[in-house]
């Protein structure tokens, strides 16, 4: 399998061009084709010679991920893109748009480890890690995808299929690729990794001199609510995964968001509100409540507007900063939780975690 342009650098693609004798120059200007204009097709880089195009085609491939479906949500504020890998892997990822962002919500696992039970991801498990090249590609592919319309991607949030920490090596490189100001060049303000508490990670993650928006998905007020919705967090005891959090912050300086999905007669009553706000107490965060979006056979349920708006009471009145998510994309199976391995995917072995 040859490699993706996407891992050489400058000064490689530099060196390919005086071997096959070609102008050094040409480096530079497939380097802003890629990096600057988010072109990852050689047929439209259009001022490089045809000769060349195909000549450094047989180096390299151009893209490790090939778009086999969009699908747009009826509103018109989702698309849902699924994605082949060189080994018939598919994963997903989705764009939402809103009026003053248009947000990438990148996977970077094939399958998740997590199999939270209100998440469609993990319903495999864990298949395989993306490379750096796939994660990054579904940013840059997309942003392709909508810059027709005069479109331009804001935010990434590591939010698709997969646990980013159980990828941490690659999850780290792609991150620093879409910072840097010689490659994406995104605000580091505009990219969230979010995990399901993997603590080693977390305490990693605070000193790698990034500071990106990080978010837990909490999900319960307790450990013992938390095992029952979340296996993975049997792993690791919930004063251990603040305490995480907490070197995150005092580290980097960036608040912190926990997310909380609603479900039904499981943590959705006062007294889990009541837990909740005790478990936050002193903390600069923000609760960002995720009413559950329905998966086939699953059989959990939404909370009423009632319940919902009653665990938010308990949260403003004890001055817990709070949000509800809007639910965009249930109508493509693009909400949150809902991503999942496509029927019909060729049989792969899955790792277990």
């Amino acid at each position: 399998m040859k490699p993706t342009i996407l891992s050489r650098s400058l000064k490689e693609i530099e060196d390919i061009c005086v071997q096959l004798g070609k102008p050094k120059f040409h480096a530079r200007q497939l380097h802003d084709w890629i990096w600057k204009k988010f072109q990852l097709d050689p047929n439209k880089m259009t001022n490089l010679s045809l000769d060349f195009r195909n000549s450094i085609s047989e180096y390299f491939s151009f893209s490790p991920l090939e778009l086999v479906k969009v699908q747009d949500s009826a509103d018109g504020e989702t698309k849902k893109f699924l994605w082949r890998l060189h080994d018939s892997a598919l994963v997903e990822s989705v764009l939402i748009i809103a009026p003053d962002r248009k947000t990438v919500c990148v996977s970077s696992q094939v399958g998740c480890p997590a199999r939270c039970a209100f998440c469609a991801s993990g319903k495999k498990g864990l298949i395989r890690n993306l490379s750096w090249e796939e994660i990054v590609a579904q940013v840059m592919l997309i942003q392709s995808h909508i810059q027709e319309q005069n479109e331009m991607v804001t935010n990434i949030v590591y939010m698709g299929m997969g646990e980013p920490m159980k990828n941490y090596e690659e999850m780290v490189k792609s991150v620093r690729i879409l910072i840097d100001p010689n490659f994406l060049g995104f605000s580091q303000r505009r990219v969230t990794v979010s995990t399901v508490g993997v603590v080693e990670g977390i305490r990693r993650f605070a000193h790698e001199g990034l500071k990106v928006n990080l978010v837990l998905s909490l999900h319960a007020p307790n450990q013992v609510v938390r095992q029952k919705i979340i296996p993975y967090a049997r792993q690791y005891a919930l004063e251990d995964i603040l305490s995480a959090m907490d070197e995150y912050f005092a580290v980097t300086k960036r608040d912190i968001t926990y997310e909380y999905t609603l479900l039904e007669g499981i943590n959705d009553e006062v007294e889990h509100a009541q837990e909740l706000v005790k478990l936050l107490r002193g903390k600069q965060c923000t609760v960002n409540l995720i009413p559950y979006n329905p998966i086939p056979g699953i059989r959990l349920k939404r909370p009423s507007a009632e319940r919902i708006e009653a665990f938010r009471e308990v949260l403003n009145n004890a001055y817990v900063v709070n949000t509800c998510r809007y639910t965009k994309g249930v109508d493509i199976a693009a909400a949150c939780g809902q991503l999942a391995l496509q029927e019909g995917e060729p049989a792969l072995r899955v790792i277990n975690q």
